[in-house]
């Protein structure tokens, strides 16, 4: 009774290793599987996109076509030639035209005179203190402050 017991427990435990060996093959076709579908559908949005920039494509050139069927008959548009180019500002001054005595005064930008002297900004004040800051002397102070852990900020609030 002992070696049919013994016997029934190495067979239940064939039975399982090999379920555990189906279940992990299976596993494995379906994500090869699951691989392929997503290569698929990848492969389908390309050539969607592709199709669509071909489409995009032949319907410019059927437009350009019709364009150009409408400028022969219709329009008569040519290319612009090299005597249409000009060669700098004086040329392009001298297409203009003066102005009428009706047209409105030229718009105007203020300017401060220029003395040299750099421009004089107000001085910074802290938001905290509501005192001058200076820029230079206060760094090292600041971070020492700082350093400090809650001076700055006791003094911040007197």
């Amino acid at each position: 009774m002992v070696a049919g017991s013994r016997l029934r427990q190495i067979g239940w435990a064939v039975t399982l290793a090999m379920c555990v060996a189906l279940f992990a093959a299976l596993t494995f076709k379906v994500n090869s599987v699951r691989s392929e579908v997503r290569l698929a559908e990848r492969q389908i949005l390309a050539l969607q996109r592709e199709k669509v920039l071909l489409e995009t494509e032949f319907e410019t050139r059927a437009s350009q076509q019709q364009l150009a069927q409408w400028n022969a008959v219709d329009f008569g548009y040519q290319a612009p030639g090299p005597g249409q180019y000009l060669e700098g500002e004086r040329q392009l001054a001298a297409l203009g035209e003066p102005r009428l005595p009706a047209a409105p005064k030229p718009i105007r930008v203020a300017r401060a005179p220029d003395t040299g002297d750099e421009p004089h900004f107000p001085a910074m004040v802290s938001p905290l203190t509501g005192k001058p800051v200076k820029a230079a002397d206060d760094a090292a102070s600041l971070a020492d402050k700082l350093a400090d852990g809650g001076a700055f900020l006791a003094e911040a609030g007197q």
